[in-house]
């Protein structure tokens, strides 16, 4: 398929009207309202629920009416990530959409095809008359990048079909078919502020690669949290020293790209001091990230002095933690040529205004890990007196050794590419473990065009892989539609 037939295809045309509105995690009302808009003016079937999850149903195309039905799912949110600089409000404006070379990309933003992409081919699936394919049920869930709340608030009674199509996969050719648990881990304590006065600093790391803290968590990657926390760190080394701020992070499923930490020193003298200290760590920290980091900027300059400071027993609670905080793969199968079996990723720090938080973000497709990961994490806040939380727990999805869909979609993708399709499990979280709980004898799947950067402003979308993923779910469903 060329760069104008993509272009032109029915689910590029929905993807471009899905990205003019707003719909980051928890602001998908819209989006909801669009759809059901949609649904309407053709006369299909929906339901919505008070978390904005829409189901949308389809009946069968003739002869396929006796067909057990089918469910396409996929979530309506995306993760809003935008480049230092960049003016975007995303809870008002559209995600600007950029074609080059037979590639979509956002102007300065995350672009969203995680997962518009299927929430566009869902779309184009309901709206061809001339589709072949079983009685169908287009699952719109919400807030899965912040936990996967919509599916897990999701009534599922509702759904008929025991055959699900995922359309949440990052990788053409590769389907996924299990998948890890996770939760957010939430570390908060207070203090009180204390008068400031002095010569002020600030150490700001910008320019990381990020990424996905489940999918890009193995190619260790810079955290730029780790590394301001490093940073702020040899800066209390100086006599008198004190933490006036720090943020870094801007979603806990996202590998940090962005930090910066403010200091107040005594005086000039001390505040050229641990200038001079921290120039000398950046340089060591650039030289560590040569070639995984290119991009890495470290900038250490001064700033308008700040009224407050953090106590410094305060100040050094927080910087130990993010320090000595897990953050990276935990644990490998290396007789699966070593996936990742546990991680943690340490998405979001802030210490301002009289709190202090840190959230960390624990996955694992083993129980039993997942809950020693938790008690470390718990063990570590109470440590360093913090009190900690559990929000957004899912379950894994596992894996099942007999599926006729997975045989399905490997015959369609045979006939498409003349390669058989790799079936492969995933170290990221996915809605089907909530599904396959709730749904007995689930037989389930998860595909996707070739997605790149997701979760941050370098993400985009080859074209043509995204034609390709339509034509394969319109050959499966038409295959279903057979039996």
């Amino acid at each position: 398929m060329n760069n104008s037939d993509s272009r032109s295809a029915a689910p590029f045309r929905f993807f471009e009207e899905i990205s003019a509105i707003p719909r980051g995690s928890g602001n998908e009302a819209a989006v909801c309202a669009h759809i059901a808009d949609f649904a309407r003016s053709r006369g299909l079937d929906f339901s919505t629920d008070g978390l904005h999850n829409i189901i949308v149903r389809k009946p069968a195309s003739p002869g396929a009416e006796g067909c057990a039905p089918v469910m396409l799912q996929g979530h309506l949110d995306m993760v809003c990530e935008k480049s230092a600089g960049v003016e975007h409000d995303f809870e008002r404006d559209g995600i600007e959409l950029i074609v080059e070379n037979g590639v979509v990309r956002a102007n300065g933003t995350t672009l969203g095809a995680d997962n518009g992409a299927a929430v566009a081919i869902m779309l184009a699936a309901l709206d061809d008359d001339g589709l072949v394919h079983p009685p169908l049920e287009c699952v719109f869930t919400t807030q899965e990048e912040t936990g996967l709340a919509g599916a897990s608030g999701l009534d599922k009674s509702k759904i008929t079909a025991r055959t699900m199509i995922n359309l949440d996969s990052e990788e053409e050719g590769m389907a996924t078919v299990s998948c890890a648990g996770g939760l957010r881990f939430e570390m908060r304590s207070a203090y009180a502020p204390e008068a400031a006065r002095g010569c002020a600093i600030r150490a700001a790391i910008r320019g990381l690669l990020g990424g996905h803290s489940g999918m890009d968590i193995d190619k260790e990657r810079g955290n730029a949290i780790k590394l301001a926390a490093r940073l702020a760190l040899a800066a209390m080394e100086t006599p008198g020293a004190r933490l006036a701020s720090f943020t870094g992070g801007g979603r806990d499923n996202a590998i940090a790209r962005e930090a910066s930490a403010e200091l107040v020193l005594p005086d000039e003298r001390s505040a050229a001091e641990a200038r001079q200290r921290l120039e000398a760590l950046a340089d060591a920290i650039r030289a560590e990230y040569a070639e995984g980091e290119p991009g890495l900027e470290i900038d250490i300059a001064p700033c308008p002095a700040p009224a407050q400071a953090v106590p410094s027993g305060d100040a050094m609670r927080f910087l130990a933690v993010l320090s000595l905080g897990m953050h990276g793969v935990l644990r490998r199968d290396m007789r699966r040529g070593g996936f990742v079996v546990a991680s943690v990723n340490l998405g979001v720090a802030d210490c301002s205004g009289g709190e202090m938080k840190i959230v960390f973000t624990p996955r694992s497709s083993v129980q039993s890990i997942q809950d020693d990961t938790q008690s470390r994490l718990a063990l570590l806040a109470g440590a360093f007196g913090f009190d900690s939380s559990i929000h957004g727990r899912y379950p894994g999805w596992s894996y099942t050794p007999e599926s006729r869909l997975r045989e399905v979609v490997d015959e369609a993708w045979l006939a498409l590419t003349g390669e058989h399709m790799r079936f492969e499990a995933l170290h990221a979280g996915l809605e089907c473990g909530l599904f396959s709980e709730a749904l007995p004898g689930l037989d389930a799947v998860a595909i996707g065009p070739t997605l790149r950067g997701v979760h941050t402003p370098q993400e985009e979308m080859p074209l043509d892989s995204f034609g390709r993923c339509w034509e394969l779910v319109k050959d499966v469903l038409a295959r279903l539609a057979q039996n």
